[in-house]
């Protein structure tokens, strides 16, 4: 017996041109029950502002072209599809300049398909009228959009790459993180090394978001990785 087409199936817009990747986007959403339709750059904003889908995923370099100027087309089109942005260009410039032209997250390549369907989860859960552009986490607040992290309100001076780390962490709160994840997402290595890069910037974060006295909010998983606790304690 075929379903008619009263049943709900969430759509998904797909803008990839690397072949092999929208291949294995497509076939990872659609095991977790998801609809995609794959399109050209040229057709990403009608699509947007015409169809009922549920989100657009959009490759940020395609064919060379950065396509930023499509979502802020989306944006004045008064079209208010969430928007993930998929792109090697990783730097938190880059991340902050994809949200100033109105996405909703950015995955920098690349990236494992369980974070993608888990961001793809997270938007389509979280995202109403309002785009996501903060992160809070207890009293740790990001500001994604401006580029600052606060604590109970205090800013937090920083460095771009502790910054970054900060955000992973804020993404994933009560969630074991580990080095391989941190040194491939945040790192952008594609094989284990062996290096104290991270724990030397754990540390470092430690050192401007914890109280003295009390235990990191980024707590050690013995033998694991680690974990952003909301409050220490």
């Amino acid at each position: 017996m075929t379903k008619g087409p009263s049943v709900s199936v969430p759509t998904i817009l797909l803008v990839e041109d690397e072949e092999d990747l929208a291949n294995e986007i497509k076939a990872e959403l659609e095991g977790d029950g998801y609809l995609v339709r794959r399109l050209s750059i040229a057709d990403a904003a009608d699509a947007a502002a015409m169809s009922d889908a549920a989100m657009l995923i959009l490759d940020r370099i395609h064919h060379g072209i950065d396509s930023l100027h499509t979502v802020q087309i989306i944006r004045k089109q008064g079209a208010k599809i969430p928007v993930l942005i998929i792109s090697a260009c990783s730097s938190a410039d880059d991340v902050a300049e994809g949200l100033r032209a109105g996405a909703d997250d950015y995955l920098p390549k690349p990236f494992y398909m369980v974070e993608l369907v888990a961001r793809v989860e997270a938007m389509l859960r979280r995202l109403g009228d309002i785009s996501t552009t903060r992160l809070i986490v207890g009293d740790l607040e990001i500001d994604l959009l401006e580029g600052t992290a606060f604590k109970a309100s205090a800013k937090l001076n920083l460095l771009p790459r502790e910054f970054k780390l900060l955000e992973y962490f804020a993404r994933r709160p009560g969630q074991l993180i580990t080095r391989a994840m941190l040194l491939k997402d945040v790192w952008q290595y594609d094989f284990e090394v062996e290096t104290n890069v991270v724990d030397t910037h754990i540390s470092n974060l430690r050192k401007k978001i914890d109280e003295h006295g009390l235990p990191s909010r980024i707590a050690n998983v013995r033998g694991l990785g680690y974990m952003l606790r909301p409050h220490a304690a």
